[in-house]
Formats: structure tokens, sequence, C-alpha cells
């Protein structure tokens, strides 16, 4: 398929790659000029602006935004409706605000543009082992973009299928691939949304966990209840057979392997939107998320004083997105 992708930063760009790779024809664009070059080295149509990638697609046209949740997402979208016609498709594939997609689809439907949203995760590493997303929209227009999700999704890959997971229609097939169609617009992005609180959630679990290790052998103990831990060694064990395993868990491991006082990192560390979204949800649907409050609140405090496991979740956060720290 041919489509625009609009916003060549760390995911757009290899959502690009990928797509290519696949077979499928980009127009590139982004303000940086540098990026598109790059892309253009690759294969990719650049285009110059907004409405030159318009007059570059073929209709029903397809643009894709990765562009930062907020002003940049808002105005690029203010911008292709005066240019898209009915039957164009805007995809959001950043992290917007699920109610912001419910009212640009309504923005959209009135004016005869389809509209879907894409909540994207796979960091850094999506090139290779494909972005896992969930999407939202109206089901035609999600079964019409299916090439492209396939083509970007990781497939089923060496994973195990769920024991019981009976595709008798009430599933989504395409959910053993790494993608899915979540629901009506906003549903995309509202998955996505928890799914970053849930991530705040267990990334603080192991680094509170990593904190307890290191903290053992702190001369504030007993002398003969004291341990000097190889963190190093333990989170390398942990990766192999233990219930705790995971990407996470992986990432920490190199982490360490790579600087064990991980003295790299200052330990203040970001948050982004969805982590408050999720508990604002929270607090509508009066759910209860102990859990994950507390870790968005603990990155709050990791600005003040840090620790040994705010360096971890900044390892982490790098490891996966390639975020950066917040500066001193």
């Amino acid at each position: 398929m041919q489509l625009a992708i609009i916003g060549l930063g760390r995911m757009g760009a290899n959502i690009a790659r990928r797509l290519m790779r696949g077979g499928h024809q980009i127009i590139a664009f982004d303000h940086n000029q540098r990026a598109i070059d790059s892309l253009a080295e690759e294969g990719a149509t650049t285009a110059i602006s907004l409405q030159d990638a318009a007059t570059k697609l073929s209709r029903p046209r397809i643009f894709w935004i990765m562009l930062p949740a907020g002003a940049p997402t808002e105005s690029t979208i203010d911008a292709l409706l005066d240019l898209a016609s009915p039957g164009d498709i805007l995809i959001d594939g950043g992290n917007s605000f699920y109610k912001d997609d419910i009212r640009r689809a309504k923005i959209c439907s009135a004016k005869g543009i389809l509209y879907v949203d894409v909540g994207t995760s796979g960091g850094i590493w999506g090139l290779e082992r494909g972005f896992c997303m969930t999407i939202g929209g109206k089901r035609a227009s999600v079964d019409h973009l299916d090439p492209i999700f396939e083509t970007l999704a990781p497939g089923l890959g060496t994973i195990s299928r769920t024991p019981g997971r009976i595709d008798n229609g009430s599933e989504d097939s395409r959910a053993e691939k790494g993608y899915v169609h979540a629901g009506p617009p906003g549903s995309g992005h509202f998955v996505k949304m928890v799914h970053n609180g849930i991530e705040y959630g267990l990334m603080q679990a192991y680094a509170e966990g990593f904190d307890v290790l290191k903290g053992r052998s702190s001369d504030k103990l007993a002398e003969d209840e004291r341990f000097d831990l190889n963190l190093t060694d333990i989170a390398e064990v942990w990766r192999r057979g233990s219930v705790i395993s995971s990407w996470l868990l992986d990432l920490s491991a190199a982490a360490l392997a790579e600087n064990h006082t991980l003295d790299t990192y200052s330990g203040r560390v970001a948050d982004s939107g969805e982590g408050h979204w999720t508990i604002e949800a929270a607090m509508e649907e009066c759910v209860a998320v102990h859990v994950l409050s507390a870790a968005l609140f603990t990155r709050f405090r990791s600005r003040v004083e840090g620790t040994f496991g705010d360096k971890l979740l900044s390892a982490m956060r790098f490891g996966f997105g390639g975020h950066v720290e917040i500066p001193q």
C-alpha cells in the first residue's frame, strides 16, 4: 500500500522503514531535513510539506501521523483536514488522549474523512521485533488498512500459543500476530494508555526490588545480616526460568551488565501523559489503582531525591524507548 508517514522521530522513522521492507510505498515528511534525507536513501519518496505529501498520494490517501501528543498532532490534523478529501484516512499512531480521538473522529466523519487511532508499542526495537498495536476506528477502515498493520506487527513468531484460546469468532485472530481492532475511535489509544500505566507499575516493582537487594549491604544493618549481592548476576539468573522474567528484566540485566552502579543515570525519571490519563480514567470509573498511582507519584519524587531504583527506571526507559532523563 501507499501512505504518507508524517513525523520521522524514533518511532516514525522505524515504522516507515519496516513498511518499506514489507513492500509498501512511503511518502516521508518531517520538519527535520536530515530525517527525510535518511529515509530517502533507503527508498522513501520525500515531501517538502504536507500539501506536497498529499499531492504525491493516490486516492484514497492514507496519512499516518507519528508526532508527540498535544499541539504538534493537533495542528497537523487540522492542516490535513483542509487537504484531505472524502474517503481519505487519517491515522494517529502517537500517544494521543483517547477523548481527543473521539472528538477528531466526529470532525472527520462530518467531512467524509475516516479516522483511525493506533496505540503503538515497541519502542526503538520495533523495526526488528515488530510493533504491538491496538487500533480504534470503524471496522471497514481498519480492515482496509490491515496489510499495513500486518507488516508492522511482530507476527506469530516463536511465542507459544495461549492454551485454551479458541477461534470461535468472538476473539480477533489478529491478536496472536500482535495487533487487534480494539473498538470504535478512541479505543486504540485508551488501551495503549492503560498499557503504559501498567508499564509504570511493572517498572516500579523491579526498581523497588533491586533497591532492597542493593540496600542489604548497608552498614546500618547488623554485620552478619549484610550481603554484598551481585545485582548483575541476580538480574541474569532471574531472566532464565524465573516467574518474573520479562523484557523489562532483560533491559535491566543489560543495563547492569554495562554499568553495575548505573552511575551514568541521574535517576530523574520523566512521566508521560498516559500515566496521568490512566489514573484519571480510574477515578472516573471508581477503580482502585494503588500500584499504578504509586508508580506515577514515585516518578514525581525522583526529581527531588534519587535512589538506585530510580536509576534502574531510567535505564529501562532508555533501553526500550531511547528516552533521556529530565535535565538537572
